[in-house]
């Protein structure tokens, strides 16, 4: 996205973890960071 991440769409995920929708999820990591940690390409593994 190019983009530093805006306060509230860090709170909104806080507000997602912190709600009923939230209850199954369990020991998962969560990146906030647009996109900018994926891979330069689509050639995984090859």
């Amino acid at each position: 996205m190019k983009r530093l991440a805006d306060p509230v769409e860090v709170g909104e995920l806080a507000a997602f973890l912190g709600c009923d929708e939230s209850s199954y999820l369990t020991g998962t990591q969560m990146v906030i960071d647009g996109g900018s940690t994926l891979p330069e390409t689509f050639t995984m593994g090859v």
